[in-house]
């Protein structure tokens, strides 16, 4: 069965602010010391797996440019661009539709765009295992993060009995508090919620078929409208009418027959600018330098700076990031708070700087 790619890439990344604009969100940045950003690795990882022709890039139609010029082996035609944002389920049943156009039933990887992978090898092998679960029968396979620490700040996955290479998902859970994820991690039964899953065009056509009818007929029709010119039309219109809904809501957390596959393979959703000093290496205060830095005495600070020079004396545990018309001073206790200075320029109209 032919295995296929769908990658989302339509976030605006607003926690990685100011680097990361609405014109030029994160997953087009490169955020590690190779040059690569943060969707061309994920086209990268998947390389073992999936041919070129059969990944299917899903972004906002004002991203469409920057995913053609950053990953060109992707057909132009597979770069699905969403007239509107409408969440991960409408996102998912859109390239289900244009996918069953082209190959009829076939494996589908669905993957974030902006998640980095320490041991890909392992990675690979993880959706292998994931591609035979989904494949024996009209399961749906999730992809767990086996938790190293109570983190709060991610779902879960609570698991089951074990099946084959899967275990059998019990329930998912929203954020947990501190002291309900120090239960998740002892218990051994929880996992982080990745966003990654595998699936048949088949079975989750019929979860969309069953728990999301009106997402299901407009998709459908967007589909049978792939490849002429009509296409472009329908999509406009069938979109615009459907809500935002997750697909952890709308179709996983109601359906049957879905197992998890734990993955140890150095995860890391590069969620927020503490990821910064995870994914890059530090000096020996534990500081992540980048451009034209002068430190005396910084512990755990990460300083990126831009045309100019910054020079930091005695800090500790800070985020300081200069670009061309902003500059981010940041707490390190605070990095989720980055979402509200976009809500304060929202509300004061100087968008020229969102």
């Amino acid at each position: 069965m032919k295995i296929t790619a769908v990658i989302m890439a339509g976030g605006k990344g607003e926690r990685f602010w100011p680097k990361s604009r609405e014109s030029h969100p994160k997953q087009f940045l490169s955020l590690t010391d190779d040059g690569e950003t943060m969707i061309q690795k994920t086209v990268s990882r998947i390389s073992p797996l999936v041919q070129a022709e059969d990944i299917f890039i899903v972004t906002n139609a004002c991203y469409k440019h920057l995913v053609i010029e950053q990953l060109p082996d992707i057909p132009q035609e597979n770069v699905l661009a969403e007239p509107c944002g409408r969440n991960t389920a409408p996102c998912i049943a859109f390239a289900t539709a244009v996918i069953k156009k082209k190959y009829g039933n076939a494996v589908m990887l669905v993957l974030p765009s902006d998640h980095l992978i320490k041991y890909e090898n392992i990675y690979t092998r993880t959706l292998c295992n994931a591609i035979v679960t989904a494949t024996e029968d009209n399961n749906l396979v999730t992809i767990g993060i086996t938790p190293t620490y109570p983190e709060t700040g991610y779902g879960y996955i609570n698991f089951g009995e074990e099946s084959g290479n899967a275990y059998k998902v019990e329930r998912f859970v929203e954020k947990p508090d501190l002291r309900t994820a120090k239960k998740y991690l002892s218990s051994g039964k929880y996992l982080w919620n990745s966003g990654m899953f595998v699936w048949q065009v088949s079975a989750i056509e019929e979860r969309f078929r069953t728990l999301m009818p009106e997402v299901f007929a407009g998709a459908e029709k967007i589909g049978q409208s792939f490849g002429t010119e009509r296409f472009e039309k329908t999509l406009e219109t069938e979109y615009n009418k459907f809500s935002s809904e997750s697909v952890d809501f709308g179709i996983m957390e109601k359906s049957e027959n879905i197992y998890t596959i734990p993955g140890s393979f150095g995860w890391d959703d590069v969620g927020n600018w503490l990821a910064i000093e995870r994914i890059n290496e530090t000096d020996d205060n534990q500081n992540y330098i980048e451009g034209d830095v002068i430190t005396e005495n910084c512990r755990r600070t990460t300083i990126c700076a831009g045309k100019r020079l910054i020079s930091a004396i005695g800090i500790e545990d800070i985020i300081i990031v200069d670009t061309d018309d902003a500059v981010l001073v940041c707490s390190k206790n605070n990095t989720q708070d980055v979402k509200k200075i976009i809500a304060r320029l929202r509300e004061n109209n100087r968008t020229e700087l969102i």
